[in-house]
């Protein structure tokens, strides 16, 4: 059903590109039109706030990028932003265009803007989830997240073939500098010996150990998922840390900013295209300050506040599954 009331709606990608961002994009623009509002383009995230980057799409302007990684609106860290002046300049901008209201599709560090736009100026505004690390409380799943995890173990079944062949422990390190969803979904699915988080206290002897008796009971290879965040160090410094207690080849694969693009996967198209659609809705219902989770399978509106000041907790009895397959 369409909604009564026409607005204008504001649309922007901040912080990290994730793979489902254009999906997203794609969903908010075709049912707001369809809903009876005007939807605008904001390009390069806040900074494009800040400098009137502004342009009013329409469902034209979406067509063939479902499929695509990154985002057509582009996206920025914009430290002017976090400044009263530079949030007071944006809203100038919007009003300009007649926008009143706002929907994000980022991390914490966005929804942080928007919120403080939101109180300070009473504009409506709507977030939505977009990071490959998975850290935000209010969801199951971020966007972006399973093409992440997907990209990573694939090169760690790659990386398997090589470290088999040379009989080699391999330390591979991936994105997640505060939470270790993306090291522990793909350490698991690329069968990994082992796995270093920021939320769990890692003993390296007891790694070595493990990895030691492996090799000892015929194991031509092992994997070790590192988390960029992980406080026992970064991937090299773990090498130099595991060298001292055993004697083999030891290899280091960081796999960077390669886990961030290319075709989202099937999951990712759904959870972007769903929440998309969900946000204009609860801008339709006058919902604001929220962002657009999925909880169990079910839509869950969030207050933006609850996603940086609860801490969403990692699994860690799955590393009781770890032990036992990695014997």
């Amino acid at each position: 059903m369409k909604n009564k009331t026409q607005k204008r709606i504001g649309l922007l990608t901040s912080g990290g590109d994730s793979s489902g961002m254009n999906a997203c994009i794609r969903a908010v623009v075709r049912t707001a039109v369809f809903q009876g509002h005007r939807i605008y383009g904001i390009y390069k995230g806040y900074q494009g706030l800040l400098d009137n980057l502004i342009k009013e799409m329409s469902p034209r302007n979406v067509g063939g990028i479902i499929n695509t990684g990154g985002t057509i609106l582009q996206t920025s860290r914009c430290k002017e932003f976090f400044t009263a002046s530079g949030r007071k300049r944006a809203f100038e901008n919007m009003k300009q265009h007649g926008i009143n209201a706002l929907i994000v599709i980022g991390g914490d560090g966005s929804f942080h803007g928007l919120h403080k736009m939101i109180k300070e100026f009473r504009i409506q505004g709507i977030g939505l989830p977009g990071t490959i690390d998975n850290d935000l409380y209010g969801t199951d799943f971020t966007i972006g997240f399973d093409t992440a995890i997907n990209t990573a173990m694939e090169a760690i079944d790659k990386i398997r073939d090589t470290a088999t062949s040379h009989s080699r422990l391999f330390i591979v390190e991936v994105m997640g500098r505060d939470s270790g969803y993306l090291a522990q979904y793909c350490g698991i699915a690329g069968g990994a010996e082992d796995i270093l988080i920021p939320e769990k206290k890692d003993d390296i002897r007891k790694i070595a150990q493990k990895l030691e008796a492996g090799f000892h009971k015929g194991k031509k290879s092992s994997i070790l998922v590192v988390s960029e965040g992980d406080e026992t160090g970064n991937a090299f410094e773990i090498k130099e840390q595991i060298r001292k207690l055993v004697d083999w080849e030891i290899r280091v694969s960081i796999l960077g900013h390669i886990q961030r693009g290319g075709s989202p996967s099937a999951v990712d198209r759904f959870l972007a295209t769903r929440m998309g659609f969900e946000s204009v809705i609860a801008v339709n219902e006058g919902r604001t300050d929220k962002m657009v989770g999925i909880v169990n399978n079910q839509i869950k509106l969030t207050p933006l506040e609850q996603t940086w000041t609860r801490k969403k907790k990692i699994d860690l009895a799955f590393y009781k599954m770890i032990d036992a397959l990695s014997i």
